[in-house]
């Protein structure tokens, strides 16, 4: 399937850059904060974007140089019955596990305000990169809730659990710099070099095997819950599954002809 060219939806922008797939939320006059509609069209176009052929690694960011998003909707979520909530969160994981899932390097671009619901989409990419401006929180609680969308087990995957406890549990703030020390975000760029980092970090990535990183994805995924002799069948299974796709042979004699591998 080959996505090709550019779009918009009423609430997700999606342009092809080479190859590189990227998604901006666009409610900016409420901060990119997300609605059922958006996680709705944000979710379609993963979908495409997991069997596009043309599409190599994605980047995600937000419309406008105020927020990646500042969370979800609080004029939708607040007068939620118990049902009501539940349905909402199970949304939000569903869109959110199908960034984690995607077979493709996905780098989040946090030009601004990540909380909340923001902060755990940027928890679901594989590498996040910050503009200086860059803001980042867990605050449900402050608002009565935990979190719904992901962050009680993404969260000390990226910043360990005793971390993960302070920031959930208090839901502070951090600025880009803080977030970096920490380990919550990769790299911290000027914001005016936010996009062309991201690209240029997504372009490196998708010069990889494509088969290969989508195994190092799941084996990431599913590798820390298991017991050591599970992970290293599955680390194994996986080292074989790879030599299935031709990637192997291609990526090795390029390296011993001194040469770029032709994936």
């Amino acid at each position: 399937m080959s996505m090709g060219g550019d779009g918009m939806s009423d609430t997700v922008l999606w342009e092809l850059d080479d190859s590189i797939g990227i998604l901006t939320l666009n409610r900016p006059g409420q901060l990119n904060a997300m609605n059922h509609q958006l996680l709705e069209d944000f979710a379609s176009l993963l979908e495409v974007y997991a069997t596009a052929e043309d599409v190599r690694g994605v980047i995600i960011t937000g419309a406008g140089d105020r927020a990646f998003a500042a969370g979800a909707d609080l004029t939708v979520m607040k007068d939620f019955d118990e049902d009501e909530a539940r349905e909402w969160s199970l949304l939000g994981q569903r869109a959110f596990s199908a960034v984690e899932d995607l077979p493709k390097p996905v780098i989040a671009g946090i030009n601004g305000f990540a909380l909340g619901g923001g902060c755990e989409l940027a928890l679901a990419c594989d590498l996040r990169i910050a503009s200086k401006e860059a803001v980042l929180a867990q605050p449900e609680v402050t608002l009565g809730i935990p979190p719904g969308f992901g962050a009680s087990y993404r969260l000390a995957r990226v910043v360990g659990e005793g971390r993960a406890r302070e920031l959930l549990l208090t839901g502070r703030q951090v600025d880009a710099q803080a977030a970096h020390e920490i380990g919550l975000v990769s790299e911290v760029v000027e914001g005016d070099d936010l996009m062309e980092t991201a690209l240029d970090r997504a372009r490196q990535l998708a010069a990889h095997g494509p088969a290969a990183v989508g195994l190092v994805k799941e084996l990431l995924q599913r590798g820390p819950g298991l017991h050591r002799e599970e992970a290293a069948q599955l680390e194994a299974s996986s080292f074989a599954r790879a030599y299935r796709t031709g990637e192997p042979c291609e990526g090795m004699s390029a390296f011993l002809e001194k040469r770029k591998p032709d994936f």
